[in-house]
């Protein structure tokens, strides 16, 4: 490890480049500490992360709460597969059961292993409860979805970097276009075998994209007309990133203490990942109601770290952070005044088209079609003015910082991209 904590950035890259696999194309920048809104590179510069690991980290880097729960939780049991009963699941799955409205939780490790399940789930209920012949169910999913990069998910993706070469691909679903209620409609008006619809509230890989006002209030209807469950992935929307504590909520927030409980659109099984631990675990779920997730009985589905006790104390800690710090109401706050500010900007740049968002879920959009290198060029100067941001699908840029920043912080923040984009304008 003495010879490890020696590394320059550059060495540190090129022993990744010549002993890992190439599924990744990271910003040039080696991270070696974090706390709160910020990092530190291995020569120890600091910067803003923007990124906040594709909203993982929305209680900041390295929260004291979520550390000494992960620390504690490590010194007396770690592991016991689910293969025995352990002290602290059973209050982990009625703690977050309460805390998002639903009857039950099922336990997992990543996003994609909780879209894998929240699928088997709608599939089993599909041929248990709804009375579809086996093997003949079909999910309706939106183009430019991102659910998780498996083989079952990219099944059902149009990114062709993401399926190329991986077939044959697993069949079921059914395509339309996202925000277009007509298109689902007609796919559950066509076909009598739809067991589910698949949405993500706002498309964040894609480019931030935020649906019309009522599309999913309609969608959530038109399920409901159907006997169709309403899948939400809220993976990286969930958990206070866009201004409540799921984009799902429209004006509720769960975490708010004027809360009802009762959001604007329930989803019928509702998938969180990333921010359930606070980015210091993986740690996902999948919820729903008895009558849905009582179709899953032993052998069904499993996983040996699903539900582990440091995930438990973990996502405990994580969300108790989310509800004490009051983050649902700081990022919705703090997201208008970043898009308010950038508009100012906006109004008279060549550079950036808009900007989009909820809460401090954000984009930009570069003036630049998708297979030009700005976006990317703009993130390493922006790199270069202490912030750490990345393109999506080349001309757009993601900026989701951890929801603990401060007011000031953010119009630094703010002045720093300005500064930066004033660079590469005409």
């Amino acid at each position: 490890m003495a010879i490890l904590n020696q590394l320059t950035s550059q060495e540190a890259i090129d022993l990744e480049n010549k002993y890992g696999a190439h599924n990744y194309h990271p910003l040039p920048v080696v991270l070696s500490k974090g706390e709160g809104v910020f990092v530190w590179d291995v020569e120890g510069k600091k910067y803003y992360d923007f990124l906040s690991a594709y909203s993982a980290v929305n209680q900041g880097h390295c929260h004291p709460k979520i550390v000494n729960a992960m620390t504690e939780q490590a010194k007396t049991l770690s592991l016991t597969s689910r293969a025995f009963y352990n002290d602290i699941l059973g209050k982990y799955e009625k703690y977050a059961s309460e805390y998002f409205n639903f009857d039950k939780l099922l336990p997992m490790n990543t996003g994609a292993e909780a879209v894998e399940t929240a699928l088997k789930i709608c599939r089993k209920w599909a041929y248990e409860v709804k009375g579809i012949d086996e093997n003949d169910a079909e999910i309706i999913v939106c183009e430019n979805n991102f659910h998780g990069r498996t083989t079952t998910i990219i099944s059902f993706s149009n990114d062709p970097i993401a399926r190329k070469n991986f077939g044959p691909y697993t069949e079921g679903f059914i395509k339309i276009e996202y925000d277009n209620l007509q298109a689902l409609n007609d796919a559950l008006e066509s076909n009598k075998n739809v067991a589910g619809f698949l949405v993500e509230p706002i498309q964040g890989e894609a480019g931030v994209y935020v649906p019309s006002e009522n599309y999913l209030r309609e969608a959530k209807a038109l399920c409901e007309k159907h006997n169709v469950l309403f899948i939400a992935d809220e993976v990286q929307t969930g958990i206070a990133r866009t201004g409540r504590l799921l984009a799902t909520c429209g004006n509720c927030s769960c975490a708010d203490k004027n809360c009802s409980g009762t959001p604007d659109v329930k989803p019928d099984i509702l998938i969180l990942g990333k921010a359930l631990s606070g980015g210091a675990y993986p740690v996902s779920a999948v919820l729903a109601n008895d009558p849905i997730m009582n179709v899953i009985r032993p052998g069904n589905h499993g996983s040996t770290f699903g539900g582990n006790p440091i995930a438990a104390a973990v996502a405990m800690a994580a969300l108790e952070v989310v509800r004490d710090e009051d983050l649902a109401n700081k990022a919705d706050e703090l997201g208008e005044l970043f898009r308010t500010e950038m508009n100012k900007y906006i109004k008279t740049s060549s550079i950036v088209n808009l900007v989009r968002g909820r809460g401090l879920l954000n984009a930009i959009v570069i003036n630049d079609d998708e297979d030009s290198d700005t976006a990317w060029n703009i993130c390493l100067k922006l790199r270069d003015n202490g912030l750490l941001a990345k393109p999506t699908h080349g001309n757009i840029i993601r900026f989701a910082p951890p929801l603990v920043m401060t007011e000031d912080q953010l119009l630094d923040c703010v002045s720093i991209i300005t500064k930066t984009l004033k660079e590469f304008e005409d």
